[in-house]
Order: C-alpha cells, then sequence, then structure tokens
C-alpha cells in the first residue's frame, strides 16, 4: 500500500512510519526538516510546508491513503502559528485527498479538543466540544477536527483518532520535562493526587492508527467519528509519577499545591508572559494546572467496536522498555 504520513519525522509519526515500513509498506512522509534515518529506512522524504499547498501537493499523487499526525503542540505560543500548522495545514490535507482521489484520512486529534473545567471519567466519544478553550492548541485542534470529520463523505473516508498521553522510549517533551523538573525539585502535586488519566504507550498509538487506516473505506458506518485510543487501563497519575522516578532514582514528588492555587498561578504567568512577550512557556498555565488535577480517562468501547481496536503493549511491559530506554539514554 501506498502511505503519506504527515508529521513523520516526529515521536508520533516515526512510530507509524517504522510499523508501516516493517510490514512492507510504501511510505512517503511530508515535513519541513530533513531525516536522513527515514531515507535509511527506505522512506520517500517530501521537504516542505504543510499549509503550502503548492510545496506538498505533490507528495500525495498517487497515495492511496493519508495517515496526517503532523501538529503544532504545546501550551503557549502565537495563534497565528498553531493555526498555520494546525488547521491550514488540515485543509491543504483535505483538498489535496479530494484532488488526486485518495479515498482514506486518518487524523491524528487529541482528547483536548474536549476537554474543559471538568473531570472525564470513563468518557466515550460523545462528549461535546466545549464553548471555550484555556489554550490555542485544543482549540485549533478541535476546528481542525471538525473539518476532517465534516470531509467524510461517498469517495473519501476521514476519521479522528485521540491518544491520550502519548509515552515511551525516544519521548522528546512529556518524559524528559517531567523528570527535569522533578531532578530540581520543582515538581508538585496538584490538588488530592487521586485523579486518574488514561496514558497512551507509543506502541499502542502506532498502531491504533493502522488498526483504524486497515478498516477504513468509504461508506463504513464508524467513519466520520472521533474516536479514544489509549491503553487499557487508566492510572493514579501522580502514583504513577512517583513510581516511574522511584525506577529512575531521581527524587519522588511529595509537596502539593491547591488547585486553586495552581490556576492562579497560571494565570498570573499568563498575564506576564503575554504583556511582557516573554519567550517560552510560562513554568504554569490555567489549561496545565486543570490537566495536573483532574481527572480524564476515556473509554475504548468505541474504538474497539469500531475497528477492533487493541493495544499491542501491556501497562507492565511499557514501563520496562521505557525506564530501560531512559536509563540507558
Amino acid at each position: 500500500m501506498k502511505v503519506l504520513v504527515t508529521g513523520g519525522g516526529g515521536f508520533l509519526g516515526g512510530a507509524i512510519v517504522q510499523m508501516l515500513r516493517a510490514r512492507g509498506d510504501e511510505v512517503t512522509v511530508v515535513a519541513r526538516g530533513d531525516y536522513p534515518e527515514l531515507r535509511a529506512a527506505g522512506v520517500r522524504l517530501h521537504r516542505g510546508d504543510l499549509a503550502d499547498a503548492a510545496a506538498v501537493n505533490a507528495a500525495f499523487v498517487g497515495q492511496e491513503l493519508v495517515i496526517h499526525a503532523a501538529a503544532k503542540p504545546g501550551v503557549w505560543g502565537p495563534y497565528e502559528d498553531f493555526y498555520r500548522s494546525n488547521v491550514l495545514a488540515t485543509r491543504v490535507v483535505i483538498e489535496a485527498c479530494r484532488k488526486y482521489g485518495i479515498s482514506r484520512l486518518v487524523y491524528t486529534s487529541s482528547p483536548s479538543v474536549v476537554f474543559s473545567a471538568g473531570d472525564h471519567e470513563n468518557a466515550g466519544n460523545d462528549l461535546p466540544y466545549p464553548d471555550s478553550y484555556l489554550a490555542i492548541y485544543p482549540q485549533t485542534k478541535a476546528e481542525a477536527e471538525r473539518e476532517v470529520l465534516a470531509a467524510n463523505g461517498p469517495s473519501l473516508a476521514t476519521v479522528s483518532l485521540r491518544p491520550h498521553l502519548i509515552w515511551g522510549p525516544g519521548d522528546p517533551n512529556l518524559l524528559p520535562r517531567l523528570i527535569d523538573r522533578a531532578r530540581r525539585g520543582r515538581l508538585r502535586i496538584v490538588g488530592d493526587g487521586k485523579n486518574k488519566v488514561s496514558l497512551t504507550y507509543i506502541d499502542n498509538a502506532a498502531a491504533g492508527h493502522l488498526q483504524a487506516a486497515d478498516q477504513l473505506v468509504p461508506g463504513v458506518a464508524w467513519a466520520g467519528k472521533a474516536y479514544f485510543i489509549n491503553d487499557p487501563e487508566p492510572v493514579i497519575l501522580w502514583d504513577w509519577i512517583n513510581n516511574l522516578l522511584l525506577r529512575l532514582e531521581v527524587p519522588q514528588v511529595k509537596g502539593k499545591v491547591s488547585p486553586g492555587l495552581a490556576r492562579t498561578v497560571g494565570g498570573i504567568a499568563e498575564w506576564i508572559w503575554r504583556i511582557l512577550g516573554l519567550a517560552g512557556e510560562p513554568p504554569m498555565t490555567r489549561f496545565v494546572a486543570e490537566q495536573l488535577c483532574r481527572s480524564h480517562w476515556y473509554s475504548l468501547a468505541p474504538a474497539q467496536a469500531a475497528f477492533g481496536y487493541h493495544p499491542v503493549r501491556s501497562a507492565d511491559e511499557a514501563l520496562d522498555l521505557t525506564v530501560k530506554a531512559l536509563k540507558k539514554g
């Protein structure tokens, strides 16, 4: 099969590419940067800004499936940057699929598109979009997801997948930041520390994309919808973090702050960064405060019923592999 993967040089995109190549698919990656390791693995690399149709359209010619995993993540930054990378780029992908007769489009979304100031407990894919967002990333990802799902039709089948907190060996963001802050004594439990969350091991997230892609065809009943994909069981967030830190011989997190204080600090930090135009992300934001103190875990039942989603790594195996990789590197 000929597959185009956007964001194939990233953490999730790279894992998807590896799985596709391992089973013999012909893979093309669209990326702004150069990735010699992809070329060495037999991947065709097309360099260009995904929001610029003229620069990337040639990569779509002859493709049978598109997995759109590229995005601008983060909790802070100019609106225009998020809008271009998350919304405009997605529009280019949708139009290219239509223009070149590509019949299947799998979009990587995020549970944050439906996250508001409240708990999600064993939530299904019927959660509504909130009226407002605490960060630009989920706002623009939600707009892009809506357009992907609306594009589903007789000639183009679309689906949106929402992996939550992707982790594992090679993670460039989540775990390195967490471990660094713990080592420097700058990590605090927000709330009572009993909130439960869904995590998604990298292999499970990538496998979910292939499982959906293999079942997706125009006219299938479950197309045009969004599905949560994550590890089977939620974890108590701060217990899981402290267990990871213990295995890495990093000081565990003991100190606590109230959710109200974290939100207040986050709001003040956002105001300072906005007024002064400071570089980088604030040390706390309202969105991060809510994520750290709330329960947000999701049911796999809809994805299992739709396209047979099943994780390929157990929680224990995933943690062992991750700890081994972190100790080595």
